[in-house]
């Protein structure tokens, strides 16, 4: 597999932490005004992603606390639950959201934040059985997925 490409992005100050890991929301009204806007927001909604490094440059913000850190971010790996047929490492995936039994143990790993249904995504690890039987009797593998 090719190496992850960094991307140049602004966070909050307090949250700067090499291995920090978020979902990205969008942008909020109070972004509007702001002269570096296109900067925080340059991320896909719905995407989760990991800070892999810090720069120096900080800038004011009226939505961070102590302001917003430039930091490199590259795309992050999600946990999920999928089928077992298509739990075959290094293959392509199209995910879909097979549930939606919310009072389900597995609901969580079956709707991942980070994912974003009907996009594609590369199994790069297959960890093991889902920690719970599917209510519905779907056999399910614990898989780690990457964007395509």
């Amino acid at each position: 597999m090719a190496e992850l490409k960094s991307k140049v992005t602004l966070i909050g100050t307090e949250l700067a932490q090499t291995g920090l890991e978020f979902v990205y929301e969008g942008m909020t009204p109070d972004c509007e005004s702001c002269p570096v806007k296109k900067a925080c927001n340059n991320l896909k909604v719905g995407k989760k992603y990991r800070v892999v490094g810090i720069r120096p440059t900080r800038h004011a913000c009226s939505v961070h606390l102590n302001g917003a850190q430039t930091v490199e971010v590259v795309e992050s790996p999600i946990p999920a639950l999928i089928s077992a047929d298509m739990a075959i490492r290094n293959t392509k995936i199209l995910f879909e959201f097979a549930c939606s039994r919310e009072n389900c143990t597995n609901y969580d790993l079956c709707h991942p934040e980070g994912i974003i249904e009907g996009e594609k995504y590369v199994v790069m690890d297959v960890i093991g059985n889902a920690p719970d039987i599917c209510e519905k009797g779907r056999n399910l593998q614990l898989v780690e997925l990457m964007p395509v």
